[in-house]
């Protein structure tokens, strides 16, 4: 396991396991099934990152970016093709969240919602950038002093 697990709440585990597999190529190590056939959490491996993903159960806190109004974070998951996994994911139902595009911090990276309203941004490394050079660039797109 990495030094981070991820854990999502989702509208219906079972639903967003298929997705993750499809759009971004995470696999399934296991899964907890209840009587009744309810699917109660499913393990995934996203690269070498365990993603793990459950239903709602608000009477425990639990409640899905949806039933939030949306999400304070996006996951980032780096990936060979940006290009590829982008269109990947859309063609499976993402939303856009912000397109693809080169930033100044050297990435080629663009964000999407999944169909759970998890936030998601899939970056290619295009460049190597000095850490001075991003700061000023941050001050000129963002406004103000900004310091390392």
């Amino acid at each position: 396991m990495t030094h981070i697990a991820i854990h999502l709440v989702v509208t219906d585990p079972a639903e967003a396991a298929a997705w993750y597999a499809e759009a971004l190529g995470a696999r399934e190590t296991k899964r907890i099934t209840l009587p009744g056939g309810r699917t109660l959490t499913v393990d995934l491996l996203l690269g070498d990152t365990l993603l793990a993903v459950a239903g709602e159960m608000p009477e425990r806190g639990m409640r899905a970016p949806v039933a939030l109004g949306g999400t304070c974070a996006a996951l980032h998951v780096p990936v060979p093709d940006v290009d590829a996994a982008w269109d990947r994911a859309v063609e499976a139902g993402a939303v856009v969240f912000e397109p693809v595009h080169d930033a100044f911090w050297g990435e080629r990276t663009g964000q999407v919602l999944d169909p759970f309203g998890h936030r998601w941004a899939l970056d290619e490394r295009v460049r190597d950038v000095p850490h001075e050079e991003v700061v000023a660039r941050a001050g000129e797109l963002f406004g103000g002093s900004v310091t390392a």
